[in-house]
């Protein structure tokens, strides 16, 4: 029973990190990253459709990323989206391809995205602080309802604790990496 109480946390600690890692892949960091534009959405016949959904969207090179709709009739929403967004990018139009050059962040810059991945990685902590509370919670009121014993409770709890450290090891280092990574020049 214990088991199943645990496997049901790692689940939980494992989306934590996906949703962790998706969250700070569409933060800047003066490089060509495609993930930049995963939350944009364009009004495609009426309906907030991703703009990957819609293009084809690529890093020509270390600082510029190209857009091409499958539809030229999008390039002028696209461009609107992108402009209307907090990207703060300015892209350019040929006709057939959106280009978006990616300038290099300012020292300013990098330091409020600094804070906002910390931002980020805290939040996900609390989640997963969270969910230990609850699991610990639930672990015990198992316990007093006879359904496992106290020393299967010592041991499912001294679990929960190493699973909550292994991921929040995991998380500083996610964080880590993206600071490093907005912070390199």
């Amino acid at each position: 029973m214990v088991e199943e109480f645990l496997t049901e946390l790692k689940s939980g600690y494992e989306q934590a990190v996906v949703s962790l890692r998706r969250e700070v892949a569409k933060i800047r960091t003066g490089r060509a990253n495609p993930n930049i534009l995963e939350g944009l959405r364009v009004d495609y016949y009426g309906t907030p459709t991703p703009v990957m959904q819609i293009s084809a969207v690529k890093v020509a090179d270390a600082r510029m990323i190209t857009i091409q709709p499958y539809e030229r009739t999008m390039i002028n929403a696209i461009e609107k989206a992108i402009l209307t967004s907090d990207l703060g990018l300015n892209p350019s139009n040929d006709g057939t391809i959106i280009r978006l050059p990616v300038p290099a962040l300012t020292g300013e810059r990098r330091r409020e995205f600094t804070k906002q991945v910390k931002e980020i990685g805290e939040k996900t902590k609390i989640a997963i602080r969270n969910q230990r509370r609850d699991m610990n919670d639930m672990l015990k009121s198992t316990q007093k309802d006879g359904d496992i014993t106290e020393d299967e409770l010592k041991k499912g709890l001294t679990k929960v604790q190493e699973l909550t450290d292994d991921v929040t090891k995991k998380i500083d280092e996610i964080v880590a990496e993206k600071e490093k990574e907005i912070l390199d020049i």
